[in-house]
């Protein structure tokens, strides 16, 4: 698998609960559309291992296509237009980057 992981914060003045619903709500029915998408995991963060450089994150969302061709297919797609104009400009941070899946521990 081939992924893109989004860590993520809030916009200000939405709660954290807000902006969870939000995501696997309304922003969920507009990405999962997205070509190519095999997979979709997504994380509530609770809470952080240190307080310093983990606080401030919400979730985290990792987007699974078979390659890195597929990936970019999604990229270029009016679906993931959709999805981009979707988040518009509602604040908040994000990490976006992209790459290689492997299995370390295998599902038992």
């Amino acid at each position: 698998m081939y992924n893109l992981i989004v860590l993520a914060s809030k916009p200000s003045g939405w709660t954290h609960q807000q902006f969870i619903d939000w995501w696997r709500g309304e922003h969920a029915d507009v990405t999962y559309p997205l070509p190519g998408l095999r997979r979709w995991l997504h994380t509530e963060v609770l809470e952080g291992m240190d307080d310093k450089r983990s606080a401030g994150w919400d979730g985290m969302s990792v987007l699974s296509f078979d390659s890195k061709e597929a990936l970019v297919a999604a990229l270029a797609s009016d679906e993931w237009k959709a999805a981009v104009a979707h988040v518009g400009t509602m604040g908040g941070r994000s990490i976006i980057v992209t790459g290689d899946e492997r299995v370390m521990v295998p599902q038992a």
